[in-house]
């Protein structure tokens, strides 16, 4: 089951932070079809936050077509996403260089904001070299 931690300070809305989590957790297989997610009481007991702010992040997941809500029985996980397993060997490199990152004394801030760079670089090239490949077929 997956249990969401709430960033007060991200200045990311709260039901956008379960969502974004929930998603998360579906890409690495955490989640999968059928699984429940946690009540609106039990994501309140461990956040201390508005119930109608866990509930909005359940619409939201629904609305997009990732769970679905069955009336007395809670919210159950329909599809996952992506295909990155927890032990993919590329999240064992990744978490090899995060440690390298922070011993030359790179902040979370700092590895985050890098690293969102290079996925920015490298995903807009491919859609770029995409659409090139496109246009000459």
């Amino acid at each position: 089951m997956v249990e969401y931690r709430i960033d007060r300070r991200s200045g990311v809305a709260t039901y956008v932070q379960i969502v974004q989590q929930t998603k998360q957790a579906l890409r690495l297989g955490l989640l999968e079809p059928g699984d429940k997610l946690p009540t609106a009481r039990e994501v309140v007991e461990a956040t201390a936050i508005n119930p109608n702010t866990v509930l909005k992040a359940y619409r939201e997941l629904e609305r997009e077509g990732l769970v679905e809500a069955r009336r007395g029985l809670g919210t159950f996980v329909r599809k996952s996403l992506g295909l990155t397993p927890v032990d993919s060997p590329l999240r064992a490199e990744l978490g090899a260089w995060a440690v390298r990152a922070r011993e030359t004394g790179l902040e979370r801030d700092d590895v985050a904001a890098l690293f969102t760079s290079v996925l920015d670089e490298q995903f807009s090239t491919d859609r770029r070299d995409r659409k090139d490949q496109g246009d000459e077929a």
